[in-house]
């Protein structure tokens, strides 16, 4: 058994904007402190340098070379004061050019060998002696005019420098201590401040009333909301449409639901006085039961209708994508009104694409619609119970459906040879409840506003028009009524060939009454 969907965690619009905010603060504030640690160094470094770098030029100015003798004058005051420090340990050294010794501190290391040496430049290097980390300043001095090279270094400890770098970095970072929780307190203030039109406008729509669809004011927001704002106006707009029609809808159905009640209601107290007054004729009372069924039969089908209507509106929006074989789903419905079209009197015919198509445009699958199979065999059954009651005795009604391989459309017309429909009334016979003037036939006025709505569902409209040209009808008959609706052909699979198994056509289980 698959483990139910794991739920989408709800996510703060604040949390994200402030996550996104603070994340790169935070990200960035070690660097910043590695940063300063590093600047503090070299500026702690550099004026100690400086003095390291003056020492070794004096102590260079000192050395003379008098044939194979390396002469140093230094005195006993001066070389005092070389290591006159009260925090860190000075040493120093002058080396001739064979390795030996002129003075000072033997045990100082000697720069890297095979390190390029230009005379008279004043190098600094990081070293280590007897444990502790030095900061050494050297040079290469050539007297005169000899060739041969003295190394002269001097060599400090960095007590001073670590704790110049050290006051350095307190004096930066400790007032970024401060200064970060500051930041942070002014966005998150800055994002309270900026989503108080969202809270504001929140506030408004949950103050409002349950039946209050009214627009909101575009003005009152920011305009980057106002996009999100215009949605929701149209979408009220749409559900104040779709309530008051539905409201239309409730009242014109409670009303046309009286009439067949009434009449029900005033046969059985008719029935009820005959028997209490002892007058049984049973030829009354025949009566009486028949207008009782006919009101019943009139109730319930308008209660059938007012389900279809409801199935229609409930599918909105809900994309077909079955397939559909028009050809059979129209000839079952056919089939399904024989019997109520010959105790009418009624020729109810179909006509299939095999005698609308010359035989090289056709191919299996040809009447194959995208659509719901339940939903278009409410279509069609309304079109043909709408033709049999709007067409006399000894009349005709056709079924017709015919492939459009050019339009990849397939056609569905039902035509009859009824009164037809003035062209003045055939916008008007789509509203629900709507009656066409002039006309006796007992109905409920659903039928066709139902099939323009399963048509709209299906991306199409219903074109009504006269059957035959009132010019050349004969007198005493009416023109007929032709409906015209052009569904999208279903898109055919690219392994069917003409030899291939037909499509079995999507049936529905539901009959409409």
């Amino acid at each position: 058994m698959e483990a139910p969907p794991r739920r989408r965690e709800q996510r703060s619009l604040f949390g994200e904007i402030l996550d996104w905010m603070l994340a790169p603060l935070l990200l960035l504030w070690p660097m910043s402190l590695a940063l300063t640690w590093l600047a503090a160094q070299g500026i702690a470094s550099l004026p100690y340098d400086r003095a390291l770098i003056e020492s070794v030029r004096s102590l260079g100015q000192r050395v003379e070379v008098r044939g194979d003798d390396i002469l140093f004058d230094l005195s006993r005051e001066t070389a005092r004061m070389l290591r006159a420090d009260e925090v860190d340990n000075v040493y120093y050294l002058v080396r001739g050019p064979r390795g030996e010794t002129v003075s000072g501190d033997r045990d100082l290391p000697l720069p890297p060998e095979g390190e390029p040496r230009t005379p008279g430049q004043v190098k600094v290097r990081d070293d280590e002696i007897h444990g502790d980390s030095v900061r050494v300043a050297y040079q290469g001095i050539v007297p005169g005019s000899d060739a041969r090279a003295v190394l002269v270094q001097v060599a400090e400890t960095q007590a001073k420098r670590s704790r110049l770098a050290t006051e350095i970095i307190k004096g930066v970072i400790l007032p970024q201590f401060v200064i970060l929780p500051v930041a942070v307190l002014l966005v998150w203030m800055a994002l309270v401040r900026g989503l108080a039109p969202l809270t504001a406008l929140q506030q408004r729509i949950r103050e409002r009333a349950s039946d209050d669809v009214s627009p909101i004011d575009v003005r009152e927001v920011p305009e980057e909301v106002s996009p999100l704002v215009q949605a929701i106006n149209d979408l009220l707009e749409r559900q104040q449409s779709s309530l008051a029609t539905q409201k239309r809808f409730l009242a014109d159905a409670a009303h046309q639901l009286k009439t067949p009640l009434a009449g029900l209601r005033m046969q059985a107290e008719l029935a009820a006085r005959e028997i209490d007054a002892g007058h049984g004729d049973p030829q009354l009372l025949r009566v009486s039961l028949q207008q009782m069924a006919r009101a019943s039969q009139r109730a319930a089908h308008m209660v059938n209708q007012l389900l279809s209507m409801a199935r229609a509106d409930a599918r909105a929006g809900v994309e077909a994508r079955d397939r559909i074989d028009l050809e059979a789903l129209a000839t079952d419905v056919v089939r399904d009104f024989v019997p109520r079209s010959l105790d009418a009197g009624i020729d109810l015919g179909y006509e299939g694409a095999d005698s609308q198509l010359p035989d090289a445009l056709q191919r299996p699958g040809q009447a194959e619609v995208l659509g719901h199979a339940l939903l278009l065999r409410e279509l069609i059954s309304n079109l043909v119970d709408n033709a049999l009651h709007y067409t006399p005795r000894g009349g005709t009604v056709t079924v017709r459906v015919v492939p459009d391989p050019f339009a990849q459309t397939v056609v569905l017309q039902v035509e009859d040879s009824g009164p037809g429909i003035p062209a003045a009334e055939r916008e008007l016979v789509f509203q629900p409840f709507y009656r066409a003037l002039g006309t006796t036939v007992d109905g409920s006025g659903l039928g066709l506003a139902i099939v323009a709505e399963i048509a709209h569902q299906h991306g199409s409209a219903v074109q009504l028009d006269d059957a035959r040209d009132p010019v050349q009808v004969p007198a005493g008959e009416g023109p007929g009524a032709r409906f015209t609706i052009r569904l999208r052909q279903a898109p055919v699979p690219e392994a069917m060939s003409p030899e291939g198994p037909a499509v079995e056509p999507a049936r529905s289980d539901e009959m409409p009454v």
